[in-house]
């Protein structure tokens, strides 16, 4: 069986313990509680016919007091980058995250997850800033998607894309 590292990016409060827990365990809270650190899950997919156990580390938020470590991407294979698009200062925390990753271990897949989709009606996403920052983010990475761990959309399908830019390219 494959065994491959993933982790969770984004600012704090974009939902990436939600959608750990949503996929993991399938379930929700309104709850919130901050990540202190990494907090570590395992989950088994197949694709293509192969398993793949996912090691997903659900790393702490980044704000404007503290950054993420570059020790927790250490033998990362993939990443899921998450943003909240009712919050468009998330999306500039993304760039910044992602720059992070190819300094710290070159080019990695990625899927941009724009989160909260539940909450459309609010996101802010429309000035030309934002719209360059989304497609900057967009075409570098494996897909993007609109999740919501709440009404239980796209958080599936977000696993299985990434887990299938995670194959060896004779199997994908």
């Amino acid at each position: 069986m494959i065994q491959k590292k993933v982790c969770m990016l984004g600012s704090f409060a974009v939902g990436k313990t939600s959608l750990v827990r949503r996929f993991v365990d399938n379930s929700f809270t309104e709850n919130y509680t901050t990540t202190i650190g990494v907090k570590i899950d395992k989950k088994k997919v197949t694709i293509n016919n192969i398993e793949m156990s996912l090691i997903l580390w659900d790393v702490y938020g980044e704000d404007g007091y503290q950054s993420v470590l570059p020790a927790y991407l250490r033998g990362m294979a993939g990443y899921l980058l998450v943003v909240d698009p009712t919050r468009p200062g998330t999306f500039k925390s993304a760039l910044s995250l992602n720059e992070l990753v190819k300094k710290t271990l070159g080019e990695k897949p990625y899927i941009l997850v724009m989160n909260k989709c539940d909450l459309k009606n609010q996101w802010n996403i429309d000035s030309p800033e934002l719209k360059e920052s989304i497609q900057k983010l967009s075409n570098t990475a494996a897909a993007t998607i609109e999740t919501s761990a709440k009404a239980e959309t796209g958080v599936n399908e977000m696993f299985d894309l990434l887990a299938k830019s995670l194959l060896p390219a004779s199997e994908s």
